[in-house]
């Protein structure tokens, strides 16, 4: 029997919680989708071992010896798991120490397991929210039956063998005396019941494996790699007992025209080099529509231009936006007429660029005097 502590790497003390977060991370870790197909058999090794222990009966049943996925498996006589030594006592003897404590029937209802699925979005559903549909597999009420397992709305009759307890003993007569065991009912699978006529489409399992489409509620300001997590829409459990969560891991795409900082957007736009030295009015495609942008006269490379408002909205207070942030790139000509030459020339005989020594740096300066389309600027004003 495999070491449910062991696979999810915690103690054998540890919470719901503990058990849940270490559930989290590993089923992320290991998720086909993510890890690839190659970790398939270790995710399902890690659902399993949640299974498990995030159930009290289930744990509780695990920490007594017996693997309750594996209803065949007895008790076994380690001290793991026993509350002190009067419970081997009781378990090992019977009633020579007072009889075995009854741990009652495993109800047929289970809670369902959570689920982990995956989804990208762009950056205008990050930027304003909305709801992305996405198809996951995972286990369903059966329609048939209703969750009950049993065909024709038939109930469940008391098991036969053990007569309602979920357990079956055995005695056993040696040198130490009289030797009780007990281990789940093979008839019953250890529910105390019996479905004498099981549901044809479920099987007595009251639940079905299908695909369902569900809507994610994308929240405005999202940040990439968000995970999230949506009440009752994982797995349905055993018996249609309650849904898990299915946890969402959110990716935003890379968008071709702005990068997202915080809630700021950049976009890079390419001017003519008169743009930038006489000014001009540019439009810039954001995602509120077409804007207008005021590109100063003499406008260096590297400048930039804000439009408020337009950005990310804040996920805390969708009232307030970032900026989109217009950064300028001059585009300045190849090939130039011999009138344009001249004009050029004119300009840097009479600034004495010729005797221009360039400063150099590790790293871009900030310009505390004006640049070059700065002095053309005033050149020809």
């Amino acid at each position: 029997m495999a070491d449910y502590y062991e696979v999810l790497g915690i103690d054998r003390t540890a919470s719901q919680d503990e058990i849940k977060k270490a559930y989290r991370k590993l089923s992320r870790k290991y998720h086909p989708d993510i890890a690839g197909a190659e970790f398939e058999e270790k995710f399902k090794e890690v659902n399993t071992a949640y299974e498990v222990l995030s159930d009290d009966d289930k744990r509780r049943m695990y920490d007594q010896g017996v693997d309750p996925l594996n209803p065949d498996s007895a008790y076994g006589a380690s001290s793991a798991g026993f509350d002190d030594v009067s419970d081997i006592l009781n378990t090992v003897f019977g009633g020579a120490f007072g009889g075995a404590r009854s741990r009652g029937p495993v109800p047929r209802s289970q809670p369902g397991r959570d689920s982990l699925a995956s989804v990208s979005i762009d950056l205008k559903t990050a930027v304003f929210g909305g709801v992305q549909n996405i198809t996951v597999p995972t286990y369903a009420v059966c329609p048939d039956c209703s969750g009950s397992g049993s065909a024709g709305g038939s109930e469940p009759v008391t098991c036969p063998e053990c007569h309602g307890s979920g357990t079956v003993q055995s005695v056993r007569h040696t040198l130490l005396g009289q030797m009780v065991t007990s281990q789940p009912c093979a008839r019953c699978e250890g529910h105390g019941t019996v479905i004498e006529d099981p549901c044809g489409r479920c099987h007595g399992h009251g639940r079905v494996r299908t695909n369902r489409t569900v809507g994610v509620n994308i929240p405005a300001g999202i940040e990439n790699d968000t995970r999230l997590r949506l009440n009752g829409q994982g797995e349905v459990g055993e018996g249609g007992g309650p849904a898990g969560s299915l946890y969402v891991d959110v990716s935003i795409a890379k968008d071709k025209q702005f990068t997202r900082q915080g809630n700021d957007l950049h976009c890079w736009i390419t001017v003519p080099m008169t743009w930038a030295l006489l000014g001009h009015t540019a439009v810039v495609s954001t995602f509120d529509g077409d804007q207008e942008v005021e590109i100063p006269a003499g406008s260096q490379p590297g400048a930039s231009v804000s439009l408020d408002g337009l950005g990310v909205m804040d996920i805390r207070d969708n009232s307030r936006r970032g900026k989109v942030v217009v950064h300028i790139l001059i585009s300045i000509p190849e090939k130039v007429n011999d009138q344009e030459r001249g004009l050029i020339e004119k300009f840097a005989q009479k600034h004495k660029d010729d005797d221009f020594v360039p400063e150099q740096s590790s790293r871009p300066l900030e310009q505390n005097q004006g640049g070059f389309f700065d002095r053309l600027k005033h050149a020809f004003s």
